[in-house]
């Protein structure tokens, strides 16, 4: 019997350590949704609470992580052979540092919550665009915008500090691009993720 529950205990830490898959098909919001229960409903939520477009939120994240839950930046190479260390603390869905994390936990009382749950990662993300918003006025549609303040910050946007940054600023065309694509798409199917839940949820 004690061997049984070895196994049962084994198998419950391999699956907490386990990372999320990423969507197969990100370049269609729909079939993220359709994908992955729960996200939507996640999204949806980060929107209304803070008013940032679902389109922006996973546009932002498109372009941090991929999608991917424990995504994490490159390590620095002594000799350019040994991995000595990473280029900065950024981890998870939002690629969010640790005191940004920190300084977004304190602020809106969500402690304990995790870079590595989507739930999370899309509440950061509406926060910080609402954030960028307040103190820059950055309208919160305006996805290129919202991008580089995500990027460099609210005190390093206003500094124009993407100005030297031209890879920063492609990428911000394309957190664009990606934004208006999720937007059109999500027009045609927003009612279906509306519904899709409704059979089981009774609210």
């Amino acid at each position: 019997m004690w061997c049984f529950r070895l196994l049962f205990i084994l198998a419950l830490i391999s699956l907490a350590g386990c990372a999320t898959a990423p969507p197969r098909h990100t370049s269609n919001v729909c079939n993220i949704f359709r994908e992955k229960n729960g996200w939507y409903g996640d999204a949806k939520h980060s929107a209304r609470h803070w008013g940032a477009p679902i389109s922006v939120q996973m546009a932002i994240i498109k372009q941090e992580s991929g999608f991917h839950s424990n995504a994490k930046p490159a390590h620095h190479y002594v000799l350019g052979l040994i991995p000595w260390g990473r280029v900065s603390s950024a981890y998870g869905y939002t690629q969010a540092l640790d005191s940004t994390w920190q300084h977004y936990e304190n602020a809106t009382g969500n402690q304990g919550a995790d870079r590595d749950n989507f739930g999370d990662a899309t509440n950061f993300v509406g926060w910080y665009m609402a954030k960028s918003h307040r103190e820059l006025g950055i309208p919160m549609r305006a996805a290129r915008r919202q991008y580089l303040a995500y990027y460099f910050g609210q005190a390093g946007y206003r500094h124009g500090q993407y100005r030297g940054h031209p890879r920063i600023q492609r990428a911000a065309r394309s957190v664009a691009r990606t934004a208006d694509r999720y937007h059109r798409q999500l027009a045609g199917c927003r009612q279906s993720l509306e519904n899709q839940g409704h059979w089981w949820w009774p609210f």
